[in-house]
């Protein structure tokens, strides 16, 4: 039976983490896990409540925000599973979640990662995830299939290849990782998992989807459904993602399409819902990818000022 590391990372949501582990506790029936918790420096420490309360949970605590990916690159390094169960702490498990999934990595030595379809936690008919297509360079747009979908069976029983994972809930090979390398901690929020998934793919694995095994997620608990945080990661990230995986003519066309056509609209929309203060977060955001290399560790925004 291959060991199942399970990591989630917590960030000021320490009642939501809790209602992740207890979730856990309440429906897995796979033997060989190990669960890692890794606060993300928030301004409350919970690991010494959590050592008390969870002996069996292995708890890491960050001085410094690390974003999505540092965060989950500290409870990877500390991980011995020989799969890797990265979710988001305001998810919550369902029965015979964790067993689909390594039965499909155990029996495909091509995927290197897979997911479970993903519902809404508010609406347990509703769709968030049942795949990806393919991401189109030129506008670094891709779909989210099934997305705000009621099921009603039309994603039923898929297994097999996807374009990429989802950050929310995604089981990786540890030897996919060690040959791929971590996730990139430049994006800090969003984009990272599907430049991760592209180096996975580099480095020979395929992205899987497992419609029958299930997660509910709660959504956007920490960074807010709109934030300056969000707006300025958003944009810069979706460039900077360009910027590593898109041939260059693909690359020049995209720099075209975003600064005549989305920065406009953008701002325009912005005026249109009285969010004058994102204005100035699209333009940082911008200018962070003109005035950094793709590789800089410089994440263009005052972390230390995130509540």
């Amino acid at each position: 039976m291959k060991k199942v590391s399970v990591v989630t990372v917590n960030f000021n949501q320490p009642a939501v983490t809790e209602d992740l582990l207890l979730s856990i506790e309440k429906t897995n029936s796979y033997a060989n896990i190990e669960i890692i918790v890794v606060d993300n420096a928030s301004k409350v420490n919970p690991v010494p409540e959590w050592s008390e309360k969870y002996p069996a949970v292995k708890l890491i605590r960050s001085d410094k925000n690390l974003g999505f990916a540092g965060g989950n690159n500290l409870g990877i390094k500390e991980a011995t599973g020989d799969y890797l169960f990265l979710v988001n702490n305001d998810t919550e498990f369902t029965p015979g979640l964790i067993n689909k999934l390594v039965e499909i990595l155990d029996n495909n030595v091509d995927a290197g990662m897979i997911s479970p379809m993903i519902k809404y936690y508010s609406d347990k008919q509703l769709i968030q995830y049942a795949g990806y297509t393919a991401m189109n360079y030129y506008t670094c747009r891709n779909n989210c299939i099934g997305l705000k979908q009621s099921d009603t069976g039309q994603f039923n029983h898929i297994t097999g290849p996807t374009a990429y994972c989802h950050g929310a809930a995604m089981m990786i090979r540890k030897e996919a990782i060690d040959k791929a390398g971590l996730m990139n901690e430049n994006f800090f929020l969003y984009y990272e998992e599907v430049d991760w998934a592209e180096q996975i793919i580099r480095a020979g694995y395929k992205a899987w989807v497992c419609t029958d095994a299930l997660i509910y997620h709660k959504e956007s608990v920490s960074v807010g459904k709109k934030s300056r945080l969000k707006e300025y990661f958003m944009n810069r990230n979706r460039i900077l993602f360009i910027r590593r995986n898109a041939p260059f003519f693909k690359m020049l066309i995209f720099y075209v399409y975003f600064l005549l056509l989305v920065v406009p609209r953008n701002v325009i929309a912005y005026i249109k819902t009285k969010n004058y203060n994102f204005i100035p977060m699209l333009f940082k955001a911008v200018w962070w990818n003109f005035s950094n290399s793709k590789n800089s560790n410089n994440l263009g925004y005052p972390i230390n000022t995130i509540a």
